[in-house]
């Protein structure tokens, strides 16, 4: 598997913190960042190009130092991103490390970052869109299964991991309902190099959401995750609680196109402000540690689970 040595030698846990929309900030990320984990945020998620700027710059100045992992920007690649050019000219400017692509096609971004040295990282839910990103040149692929918070896919990790490893020797992330050290180790066994895990990290104390949405979090569990294409017509998982405060039955959503949704007739809401997104793996969401303290936890797990599969593997050979 190849994990390049400019990421693997900067972590303490092979662990991405995902890009969540309105949720990932600047102090999210630095926190990820010195915790030993690779932060990422949305570019979308400053306002303006010029507020992207003032942040990357502000992130530049908190992370100089060598004992920091790197950072991630996620630049979504579609003609509604009005923004794309301006950002990643300042994204090139600051040579950000890792850059996430996102729902279009990656070229335009692979020439631009690889020219500095950059990694490019793209997103995919099917085994049509990671080859059409591999053929673009990524340097890494992010599975995004079934069980993923926000915009998910609907694979099966097992199969869209072994189909990807099959003509993809790239470095290949995992994501879909990942929240403990335990998942992160068994990422790597199936085969990616690095877990992304996006869900857990809303209900930390750097996280900068509602306290209704990290309570919502705290009181849910896998049956409280509803899968939807109403809110954005891409298909993708959301709390049923903050569904039914919107004034809809979560289990008995309208079709996508249902006209006036959203707009009054049903209650008016806003996706990512009064829609909540989130994982499946919410089950296992029992507190609100600091990042610290959380990717400590998490390290610990993993050290357990691989000692534990060590002595399983040494019993065997006796």
């Amino acid at each position: 598997m190849a994990l390049p040595p400019s990421i693997a030698q900067r972590l303490r846990l092979p662990l991405v913190g995902a890009p969540m929309f309105l949720a990932s900030t600047p102090a999210l990320v630095a926190a990820q960042c010195r915790a030993g984990i690779l932060g990422s945020m949305p570019a979308l998620n400053a306002r303006s190009s010029q507020q992207l700027d003032d942040w990357l710059f502000s992130l530049e100045q908190q992370l100089d130092d060598n004992h920091c992992a790197p950072f991630a920007i996620n630049q979504i690649v579609s003609r509604g991103n009005t923004r794309q050019e301006q950002d990643l000219e300042i994204l090139v400017k600051h040579r950000v490390p890792v850059v996430i692509t996102s729902v279009g096609a990656p070229g335009e971004v692979v020439e631009a970052v690889h020219a500095y040295g950059g990694l490019v990282f793209h997103d995919v839910v099917s085994i049509r869109h990671a080859e059409k990103a591999a053929a673009a040149g990524v340097d890494g692929l992010v599975a995004v299964c079934s069980g993923a918070g926000g915009h998910g896919g609907h694979l099966n990790p097992f199969a869209l991991v072994n189909e990807i490893r099959r003509f993809f020797d790239g470095t290949l992330l995992l994501s879909g309902a990942l929240t403990t050290g335990r998942d992160v180790l068994a990422a790597q066994i199936m085969g990616a190099d690095l877990a992304y895990m996006g869900s857990r990290f809303l209900a930390t104390t750097e996280c900068q959401i509602d306290d209704s949405y990290k309570q919502m979090l705290l009181d849910a569990d896998a049956d409280g995750i509803v899968p939807s294409d109403l809110f954005s017509g891409l298909r993708g998982n959301y709390l049923a609680a903050s569904i039914a405060r919107a004034g809809l039955d979560p289990r008995n959503l309208p079709g996508a196109a249902t006209p006036g949704v959203g707009t009054g007739g049903h209650g008016a809401y806003k996706l990512w402000k009064d829609i909540w997104a989130a994982g499946q793996g919410v089950g296992n969401i029992d507190d609100l540690p600091c990042v610290a303290e959380l990717v400590a936890r998490l390290e610990q797990q993993y050290q357990d689970a691989l000692g534990r599969c060590t002595e399983g593997a040494g019993r065997r050979r006796v």
